[in-house]
């Protein structure tokens, strides 16, 4: 595509350290450029506090500030949830799908800012540059993207301090605090300094580490009692008090950190290609993944359960990947909520020092029965049909088996 001319970039703005140093550096390196800042809300709460201030008072023309956290919960995370889709088998993916609607919403503000150019603040090492690039292709195509750090001259998180306190840049952090984070309502990760090196313990009890929670060794004595309600895969209430999406997470990550759930410390495979060390903290999402699989494990039938355990681990690839906005997301969607159908019902759960036990699970669906399923006596399961389905089952091993004798 052929580069024209910067007179007016849309900033996509969260206040940390790699976006509050690239507006005066886009001013600097784009000269008379204007700088519309934008955020996205997705639940980093205190975060944004004084970020309009911030922004304008370091050169942007003006801030946005898009609350995006009821559309996050239900068109991003409920979908993921219904897939059961994780990446990797335990990351539950709070950053990946967050992404994909934050860049659809910048895109938006583009085109109505009548911008010649997106700058982001991902590395070229990170697979957040993927997530928003290909959404970028899908909502504006023709748009110019600026990635400052695939060629400014701050090749590090010390430089861009320095190069923040020389241009008087507030920041929250400094050189020992210096974790990259994201927060969003969803979860917390923690990545870089110490945490870089898997050999190392994270630092769980270090105060001020965590931020959603505790460590399981700082949890009550007594566990904590959780009964959750589903409706056709959709948490909709605790307790037996019906919650929107956004209240409900706010109220299982304060009751499943206090108990020191969600507590992730994984290596994962970056889509770059490198593997990249993070602790994440998801005490929601660690409750509602545990919560939905219990109560499927009596809803769907064996093949479809089998079945979906193979749809969510590519869901999962996806959403992580960045493609949300595809074809074949959206075709597995259709697959998922058929599944979702009869996935409705109670489930009880205990909580106790970073632990969830199940504690029983009910629905109107359920396909469990009493009476097929007992060890006594019944009137409707005839054990000695048994025997013929076994003969059968096993007809090709035996004769592979009875061919095999044969030649020896």
């Amino acid at each position: 595509m052929k580069q024209k001319e910067i007179k007016k970039v849309v900033l996509m703005y969260s206040g940390g350290l790699d976006t509050s140093v690239m507006i005066p550096w886009l001013k600097e390196h784009y000269a008379g450029c204007e700088v519309v800042a934008v955020c996205a809300d997705v639940g980093q709460g205190t975060e944004l506090d004084g970020l309009e201030e911030k922004a304008l008072k370091t050169g942007a023309s003006k801030l946005y500030v898009l609350d995006l956290k009821k559309e996050f919960v239900e068109e991003c995370i409920w979908p993921t949830l219904k897939a059961s889709a994780r990446y990797e088998r335990d990351y539950l993916l709070g950053t990946s799908f967050a992404r994909p609607l934050i860049a659809k919403k910048i895109a938006e503000i583009a085109k109505q800012e009548g911008a010649d150019a997106i700058c982001h603040g991902c590395t070229g090492k990170g697979n957040d540059q993927v997530r928003f690039e290909l959404t970028f292709k899908v909502f504006v195509p023709e748009m110019q993207i600026i990635a400052p750090w695939r060629f400014w001259e701050l090749k590090s998180r010390d430089a861009e301090i320095a190069y923040a306190e020389a241009h008087n840049i507030p920041l929250k952090i400094n050189r020992e605090t210096n974790y990259s984070k994201d927060k969003n309502i969803w979860h917390l990760s923690h990545e870089g300094l110490d945490l870089e090196d898997p050999a190392n313990e994270a630092p769980l009890r270090k105060p001020g580490f965590l931020e959603l929670g505790v460590a399981p060794e700082d949890a009550p004595d007594q566990p904590t009692y959780i009964t959750l309600t589903f409706q056709k895969g959709v948490p909709v209430a605790l307790d037996g008090k019906a919650l929107d999406g956004v209240a409900l997470l706010k109220a299982l990550n304060q009751i499943g950190g206090a108990n020191g759930i969600g507590i992730d410390d994984l290596v994962e495979n970056r889509l770059v290609g490198m593997k990249s060390r993070g602790v994440y903290e998801n005490p929601a999402g660690k409750i509602l993944y545990r919560a939905h699989d219990i109560l499927e494990t009596i809803t769907l039938d064996r093949d479809t359960q089998h079945y979906k355990h193979l749809v969510s681990e590519r869901y999962g690839e996806l959403v992580y990947f960045g493609q949300w906005y595809t074809t074949l997301r959206e075709s597995l969607d259709a697959f998922v909520n058929v599944t979702q159908e009869r996935v409705t019902g109670d489930v009880r759960l205990k909580l106790y020092k970073g632990n969830i036990v199940n504690a029983g699970v009910t629905s109107p669906h359920s396909l469990w029965s009493e009476a097929f399923a007992t060890f006594d006596e019944d009137d409707v399961y005839d054990q000695a049909d048994s025997a013929g389905f076994i003969n059968l089952f096993g007809l090709s091993m035996k004769v592979q088996a009875l061919l095999s004798q044969k030649k020896q």
